[in-house]
């Protein structure tokens, strides 16, 4: 029998090195790190950034996630950051994924769909086309006064998640108000290649370590049954 093989696991909102430190002894396949954003929680300075991306593994994603809008400021910002994967929670406005690519060989890109209603399935098939190496499915909601980029700690519609897994051919993060009670049903009815938690793992908004370590089991769990 082949070895089951358990979804990614990204941990978000990652504070500082010590916490990145105990992500990664728990198993985590990639770490969230949020610049700054309109609104939400986790962000921390660029310079909290580059130390944990210098610290972490190559095998080891470091998604640095950048609200900037062009391309050019986000070259720039992975420049001073020196992560590995660009996760961008908005939509480029100035320049385009083969420009970002050009830039930044070697890096990952990693666009978010904001999971609103249909047109969310519309919107992700076309930006996977765009030679983009992932995407990720959030909570968010680009469409308020100020907007909503992710770290809701809400769920959103994952039969649009799931239709939208089917459709395209990129791998698919699957984000939104995943915890230890939920994570095991999420991964049944999406299938993602990954999932990716924040507000989920922490108490007093400190990674819990107990928490943690559920977490990973419920993920684990769930592997067996798909």
């Amino acid at each position: 029998m082949e070895p089951t093989v358990h979804p990614r696991v990204k941990i978000c909102c990652i504070g500082n090195v010590a916490e990145a430190r105990l992500a990664l002894r728990h198993g985590a396949d990639a770490l969230g790190l949020v610049s700054r954003m309109p609104s939400g929680p986790g962000v921390i300075e660029e310079s909290v950034i580059a130390d944990i991306a210098a610290i972490t593994p190559p095998s080891i994603g470091s998604f640095l996630l950048t609200s900037e809008l062009d391309v050019n400021s986000i070259v720039t910002q992975q420049k001073r950051c020196g992560v590995n994967t660009i996760q961008i929670v908005d939509r480029l406005e100035r320049g385009c994924f083969e420009d970002l690519r050009a830039s930044l060989p070697g890096v990952s890109i990693v666009q978010v769909i904001h999971v609103t209603g249909e047109e969310s399935i519309d919107e992700a098939c076309r930006v996977a086309e765009l030679g983009i190496d992932a995407l990720l499915l959030d909570s968010g909601d680009q469409r308020l006064p100020i907007k909503v980029l992710g770290g809701t700690g809400r769920t959103h519609d994952w039969t649009l998640s799931r239709k939208i897994r089917e459709r395209v051919s990129v791998p698919l993060f699957l984000a939104g108000g995943l915890n230890v009670e939920n994570v095991a049903r999420a991964i049944e009815e999406v299938r993602p290649f990954g999932v990716d938690v924040c507000s989920g793992l922490r108490t007093n908004g400190k990674l819990d370590q107990r928490k943690l370590g559920e977490f990973m089991h419920e993920v684990r769990r769930a592997s067996q049954s798909i």
